[in-house]
């Protein structure tokens, strides 16, 4: 896909990688780029950069999602890319168990990372499949791929979230629908906050939110599922697929390097 000439929504997108999407894609000639965001300001003010539309949406309420897509088609005609890129990140928690987290934040991740790409493509699906043509970009992580340590609701709901996108390939790609998936480790954003290193995430270095931006651009242009802006995924992807015992046992090794990260 060339952005340029598209019209495209992409969710948190009022800041981190969202926001280096919006105007990373403005650069690109998108003819309209729809920022939503569930803090307002936030929305409008990247809005206003990149003389797109704002819209004040909860990920987790898809009737919002249903009208924000239904507007969009009604003022434009059609929308040609969807990135589903809305995130949270809370950790185990005390005292670092597996179960550690609330059963509010187990809620909240699944809610967040999988219903709501759900939502997306159930709302856009009907407008893609009339003209035969529609592309979704869900931001995962490399957590969907592989694991993070220290927050097991994260890595079970990216999985699940990779599996989602998988099968929108699967189901779709003969209609016309193209998906990638977007699985970075760590990047500059809040969802690492004072997490200097980033933690286990950050063993390759930590990524700007605009070079995850250009990793997109040039994933999109190649129609690529996977797209991977630390290259180093594709081989621990291969090592876990290789010898699963090994690649686990190397990641209890990490887990211990970096002990109870403090998320």
């Amino acid at each position: 896909m060339v952005v340029s000439g598209k019209i495209v929504i992409v969710t948190g997108g009022g800041n981190g990688i969202g926001k280096a999407l919006c105007e990373r894609f403005h650069r690109e000639g998108a003819q309209k780029i729809i920022v939503a965001d569930r803090e307002e300001d936030s929305a409008q003010a990247v809005a206003d950069t990149v003389a797109g539309d704002a819209f004040a949406v909860d990920v987790r309420d898809e009737a919002a999602i249903k009208a924000m897509v239904d507007a969009v088609e009604d003022r434009y005609g059609r929308i040609d890319l969807f990135c589903s890129n809305a995130g949270i990140i809370a950790g185990d928690g005390e005292p670092w168990w597996v179960t550690s987290a609330s059963n509010e934040t187990w809620q909240a991740m699944w809610e967040i990372h999988v219903m709501a790409h759900v939502f997306a493509v159930r709302a856009c699906l009907p407008g893609m499949l009339e003209r035969g043509e529609g592309y979704f970009l869900n931001t995962v992580s490399a957590a969907g791929l592989l694991n993070q340590i220290g927050d097991a609701a994260y890595s079970t709901t990216k999985h699940a979230a990779l599996g989602f996108a998988e099968a929108l390939s699967i189901t779709h790609g003969d209609d016309g629908i193209k998906v990638s998936a977007l699985c970075p480790q760590a990047v500059a954003t809040r969802m690492i906050g004072s997490v200097e290193s980033g933690g286990s995430a950050g063993v390759d270095g930590i990524l700007t939110a605009e070079q995850v931006a250009d990793a997109v651009i040039t994933g999109l242009a190649d129609e690529r599922f996977l797209i991977l802006p630390h290259a180093e995924v594709a081989q621990y992807r291969a090592h876990k697929a290789a010898d699963y015992d090994r690649w686990l046992g190397g990641m209890r090794k990490l887990r211990r390097r970096f002990g109870n990260p403090d998320l």
